[in-house]
Parts: C-alpha cells; structure tokens; sequence
C-alpha cells in the first residue's frame, strides 16, 4: 500500500491518536495503524476507528453526566 501523501511504502505499526472534544481531551498513544516508512502518516483501520468511536461515545456520555451533576 503507498501513502496517498508522498507516495512512500506503508507498513504495519501503531500511531498515536488524540482529539479535543467537549470539555475533555482523549489521547491514545499506541493504536494499531498503517505508517508511511517515508513522511510517517498513520491510516486507521475500520476496527480501529469504531474502538475509536466506542470509546469517544462513552466517555461523551460520562462527561455529560458529570457535566449534569456539577
């Protein structure tokens, strides 16, 4: 697979994912990805994204709730 950025070779690692996001800010160091050996952009992929997605989903609903209460 080539990078769509620089066009360098993709390899099987991990990359780091954050978001800010309603109040809170959500760092993953270590996600499994798609790395450029080249320029080092990461690509997710869909299982990645939706555990992505699962966890910014409940930590939403905890934050409300926490938000709620205050």
């Amino acid at each position: 697979m080539k990078c769509i950025h620089c066009s360098g070779e993709m390899r099987r690692g991990v990359a780091p994912f954050h978001v800010d996001r309603n109040g809170y800010h959500l760092l993953l160091d270590y996600v499994p990805a798609w790395v450029c050996s080249q320029c080092g952009e990461a690509y997710f992929e869909e299982s990645e994204v939706a555990s992505i997605h699962a966890a910014i989903s409940a930590i939403d609903e905890h934050t409300k709730r926490l938000s709620a209460s205050g």
